[in-house]
Formats: structure tokens, C-alpha cells, sequence
């Protein structure tokens, strides 16, 4: 199956140059033979589960740090048998990823005994393990935490010279700028520790039930690994806390008049009770509310603790829910008991001991490593990155104030070694006494830069490009994309489709069982889930744990991309919801308002035109 051949793409018009807002290694290239044909029979698809949008040039720091963690884990640390990591380019802005295949099966058999060896280990270890990771994610959070961001002084301190201290707050800029670099680098050699592990015992496990029972639905395999609580969920817990205290204060009617958090808070303080309120929330906010309104990503995604109206909405509508006798808990209970009756259906229909004994093996490994798969993404996307980008605008600030940029948003422009030339122009200038070159050359490049993002954003990007394989085996391709044969297979015939409005059927995958229909809400930001009404059918390009509150609202939720371990389809299943995930266009086709069909057993949606 053939899709658009990477090379083909043409400049958009006003954009020329744009290259070198990236990596040199991200461009797909014509004038290396040997590149150019590896590129176009590779299979590229569009990573919209991390970027839905264009990416700004320093936000590539993530993608370059897992682009190296995660393929160092399958190629070089546990060796993976069947794939040795994911491959990047971009265009237009936007960044595509291919899995790279072991294509020799000598090979792959010679990565087997290193992978149950290195594999092995961490598997019979993993909770004291994951226990350590905790010890030292929280150190780095605490080390980053603590990173102080020195602006240039017009005269040293003299401590400098009678303490004999050495060096200057210029070089310690430049030092804190490296260090808050190589933290983010750092913290992403251990996101990827455990993961490639934990999804791939999904994978085993998945494999093994659907090669038992080639009819079993995929969905009915991930629910045997459901009702298993995760800290992921203790953001959207503390909000519910909150409301019920807010309730028993006596000071809901705070969130039922206002709408905005300055309201909010204006009139809790005006009563005991209300300022009992405030200090609650005090404490659920450090680290509960570090949680990112997006993926975490991007510089654009602000945390709860930067935009208090975001949470706010959530308890004002878990309020709503409590007084009208609605439940806000999740039905985990009702979930264990399903999970449970499904195993003991499938166990028992397994002819052998030897075959049960291996369900039971891999099935208590795919429990064990769940909580990890979700976890680290609020040590890691949530709590580090919001500090992060908290840090990097203390050092944009002092750029501004030596006219190196215009504004502080302005430094997401430049790519992070870009960011690091400029603070040497700025600190050798501020040290000599003269005007740095780069007031001249970086506010006239960024001006530039906008207008070029810009026209990206206007783009769409086509889900998957190049040579689709006979057969995708990378396993975060699989349970975290939603990217199989099938699913490829589905989006070219969307995309063959002259005509989008036509389309009555999309397809995906079944994230989560059920079957309902309801109008469609298409969000596309977090806040876009204010507008969400009771009932209505959550339409976007993915979901995060920030966007918890709308699931009790919603009836059933799609999505661009994810597989069956995307957020998105792991909630649904605990809240007991519908979902279709990866259906690679449900945002550009669906519009709000229209009335769906949603089967999240069969991962087939139909729009009632």
C-alpha cells in the first residue's frame, strides 16, 4: 500500500527556508541516494497523538529526546527482537516517525537471548525498580525545582572578589541554561526506562490471547487489564475532593455564580469557611494541579496551576453532578467485576495447563507494568515539563531585557542550540560593554518564523506517507498510535475520498466497548471542554489526563490517533464509555452538532448526515 511519496511535498509558498528551524537530521532529502531511497520505502506516519499542531523549533527538544530514548532502550539496552526504534523526520512543520524492522530473521533470533536476559530482569524486578525511578524522578523534579535562573548585573557582587568565588553570573547563565537542558534530556533517559517494557508485556499478552482466540475483540483483551488505580487519576480525584468540600462548607454557590477563578476567590474570601476552602486547595495544588491542559509537550500547554479556571470548571461541574445526586466516582467496582468475569470466561475456555499457566504469566506481568504506562506521565509530561517551561521562560526574560528577543514568548522560535549561540552573543557582549549582534538578528528571524508557523498551522497534514509494511510489529506503534495494517488501510480510504463531506463511516480503533449515539462536540484544546454539555460525544485529536472532568459529562469520546493504551481509550474503559480511537481524520470529518453512531466494539462510527 502506497501513500504519498515524501519527497513529492511542495514548499508552501512564503515558507521557503523554513528548514532550518529544525534539526538538519529531520529533513527528508534528495541529494544522498542512498537516504533518498530508505525514505521513500520506509512508512512515515504523522505523530498527532504528541503534536497535533505544527511544532515550534524548541519544542523539538522532546521529540529529540525521546526520538534517542526510546530507540536506545529497543536497540542498544534490551534489544527488542523484531524492531530497533523509531525513526524522525518533519515537514511542514510537522513530525513524522517510522518504525525501523529487523528484516533479517537470523538476526532477530541472535536479539532473543539479550531481550529475555536484560527484558527478564527488569520484569521479575519491577516494582522494586519502579520504586528507585520514583526516588530519583523526584530528585531531578527537586533539582530542577531548585535551578536558579541569574540575571547579568550591571556590577558584580563583591563577594565575587572576597570570597574569591571566581565566576560570573554570566557564566552561570550559560551554565544553568546547559544544566536546565540537560535535565530535560536526562529526565527523558528515564521515561523510557520501563515504557518500551511495559507496552511491549501488552503486547506479548495481546498477542498470545488473540492467537488463542483469533475472534476474541481486541477490547475485550484490554479489559482484562482495567480497574487498576494510577496516580494519573489523583489530579482529577483532588478536584472531586474539593467539590465535596466545597458542598459541605456550604460554599458551592461560589462556583454556581461565577464562572472565572478571580470570582471564585474573591468571594470564598470573604468567610471562614471559604478561606477553609482556599487552603484545601493549597494543598491539593502542589503537585496535583502541575498537570498540563495538553500533553504536556508543547510550551503553548498550560498547567492547571497557570490557568486556575481550567480546574475550576471541573469542580464547578463535579458540583453540579453532586447536587443533582449524580455518581462522580468512577464505576471502578462495576469495572473489576467485568475484568474479572472476562478473564475467568477466556482461562477457562484454554485447553491446556501449560497454555493457562502462560495466560496467567503474562497476564500478571501486563498488571504489573500497568500502573508505570500511566504514572510516569505525570512525573515526567506534567510535573517536570511544567517547571520546565516555567524555567525557560525565567531565562527568555532576561534575553528580553537585553533586547535579544521582543517578547517572552518569542524564545519557542528558536531551536535550543539557536537559544544557546544567542546567550553567548548576550553575556560576552554584556561582559565587553557593547551592544550584542543578535538584538539585529534575532527579532528579524523570529518575525519571520511566525509568519512561517503560521502558514503551517493553516496545513493539513496527511496522516501516514511513503510504503506502508506487510506487517507493523513495533509495539508502541501498535498499542500507543493505533497504528496496524488495518488502520492504515482505513485512512487511505478516507484520504481517497474526493469529497470529505460525503463520508458517512469512519472507522478506528475499539478503544472501549459500548454502543450509543449522540451529537458530536469537537474540542481541540482543553479549553474547549468548557463547552462540553452533558451527553454529548467528545470529538478530538487526543486527549490528557487535565481533560478528566469531561468524561463525566460525555457519552462516548473519538479520537485522531491512539491505540489501545492511548489515554483517551484507558479511561473510557474505566469510566466505562464507548471509544474509538486513531480514526486519523474524526476531526477534520466531524463537525459539532452532527448527530453519530458510535461502536466502540467494532471501532466503526456513523455519521447520521
Amino acid at each position: 500500500m502506497k501513500f504519498p511519496n515524501p519527497h513529492d511535498f511542495k514548499t508552501i509558498p512564503g515558507t521557503e527556508g523554513w528548514e532550518r528551524m529544525y534539526p538538519y537530521q529531520y529533513q527528508f532529502v534528495t541529494d544522498d541516494p542512498e537516504r533518498k531511497e530508505y525514505e521513500e520505502k520506509a512508512f512515515w506516519f504523522y505523530d498527532g497523538l504528541h503534536y497535533p499542531e505544527a511544532i515550534y523549533p524548541f519544542d523539538t527538544i522532546w521529540d529529540e529526546a525521546w526520538y534517542l530514548g526510546l530507540s536506545q532502550y529497543n536497540n542498544r539496552i534490551f534489544q527488542v527482537p523484531p524492531v530497533r526504534g523509531v525513526d524522525h523526520r518533519v515537514i511542514n512543520g510537522y513530525i513524522y516517525i517510522s518504525p525501523v524492522p529487523v528484516l533479517d530473521g537470523a538476526e532477530i533470533g541472535s536479539r532473543v537471548p539479550n531481550f529475555m536476559e536484560r527484558a527478564g530482569f527488569y520484569y521479575k524486578n519491577w516494582n522494586e525498580l519502579e520504586a528507585k525511578w520514583e526516588v530519583k524522578m523526584k530528585a531531578l523534579i527537586k533539582q530542577i525545582e531548585d535551578l536558579p535562573i541569574s540575571r547579568l548585573p550591571d556590577l558584580e557582587d563583591i563577594s565575587v572578589v572576597t570570597e574569591g568565588l571566581g565566576e560570573s553570573k554570566g557564566y552561570h547563565l550559560i551554565k544553568t541554561y546547559d544544566d536546565l537542558i540537560n535535565m530535560g534530556i536526562q529526565c527523558w533517559q528515564y521515561h523510557f526506562e520501563f515504557l518500551n517494557l511495559g507496552y511491549a508485556a501488552y503486547v506479548f499478552f495481546l498477542d498470545f490471547v488473540q492467537k488463542l482466540f483469533p475472534s476474541a475483540p481486541l477490547q475485550r483483551v484490554t479489559q482484562m487489564v482495567a480497574g487498576i488505580d494510577v496516580i494519573m487519576y489523583r489530579s482529577d480525584d483532588e478536584l472531586k475532593k474539593l467539590a465535596k468540600k466545597a458542598i459541605e462548607l456550604g460554599v458551592d454557590g461560589a462556583f454556581t455564580f461565577n464562572k472565572e477563578w478571580d470570582g471564585i476567590q474573591a468571594e470564598l474570601k470573604t468567610t471562614a469557611k471559604g478561606q477553609e476552602w482556599l487552603a484545601a486547595l493549597e494543598v491539593a495544588r502542589y503537585p496535583w494541579f502541575h498537570v498540563s491542559t495538553g500533553t504536556g509537550w508543547s510550551h503553548a500547554d498550560k498547567s492547571w496551576n497557570d490557568d486556575l479556571n481550567i480546574p475550576m470548571s471541573g469542580i464547578a461541574t463535579y458540583i453540579d453532578h453532586l447536587k443533582k445526586g449524580l455518581e462522580i466516582e468512577r464505576p471502578m467496582e462495576k469495572v473489576r467485576a467485568e475484568r474479572d468475569r472476562i478473564i475467568e470466561e477466556y482461562r477457562s475456555l484454554i485447553n491446556t495447563e501449560e497454555e493457562r499457566k502462560t495466560f496467567d504469566d503474562l497476564l500478571n506481568t501486563a498488571k504489573t507494568v500497568f500502573p508505570y504506562v500511566e504514572n510516569h506521565l505525570f512525573y515526567v509530561e506534567h510535573w517536570f515539563h511544567t517547571v520546565f517551561w516555567k524555567k525557560m521562560r525565567e531565562v527568555s526574560a532576561i534575553m528580553v531585557e537585553h533586547k535579544m528577543i521582543n517578547d517572552v514568548e518569542d524564545i519557542w522560535y528558536l531551536r535550543r542550540d539557536e537559544i544557546k549561540q544567542a546567550l553567548w552573543d548576550m553575556v560576552t557582549a554584556w561582559a565587553t560593554g557593547v551592544k550584542p549582534r543578535g538584538i539585529k538578528v534575532w527579532p528579524k528571524e523570529i518575525d519571520w518564523r511566525k509568519g512561517v508557523m503560521q502558514k503551517f498551522q493553516e496545513w493539513s497534514p496527511p496522516p501516514a506517507i511513503g510504503t506502508a509494511p506487510d506487517v507493523i510489529q513495533e509495539p508502541f506503534t501498535i498499542v500507543l498510535w493505533g497504528v496496524t495494517n488495518s488502520s492504515i488501510s482505513d485512512w487511505a480510504e478516507v484520504t481517497d475520498n474526493a469529497d470529505p463531506d460525503s463520508i458517512t463511516t469512519l472507522k478506528g480503533f475499539a478503544g472501549s466497548p459500548g454502543i450509543v449515539e449522540g451529537k458530536a462536540r469537537v474540542c481541540r484544546t482543553a479549553d474547549d471542554i468548557r463547552l462540553l454539555q452533558d451527553g454529548e460525544i467528545l470529538v478530538a485529536p487526543t486527549t490528557s489526563p487535565s481533560w478528566a472532568p469531561a468524561f463525566a459529562k460525555i457519552k462516548a469520546a473519538i479520537t485522531d490517533v491512539g491505540g489501545v493504551m492511548s489515554h483517551a481509550a484507558i479511561v473510557c474503559r474505566e469510566y466505562g464509555l464507548p471509544a474509538v480511537v486513531g480514526t486519523g481524520h474524526g476531526t477534520k470529518i466531524i463537525k459539532t452538532g452532527m448527530m453519530l453512531h458510535v461502536d466502540g466494539s467494532s471501532g466503526v462510527i456513523t455519521i447520521q448526515r
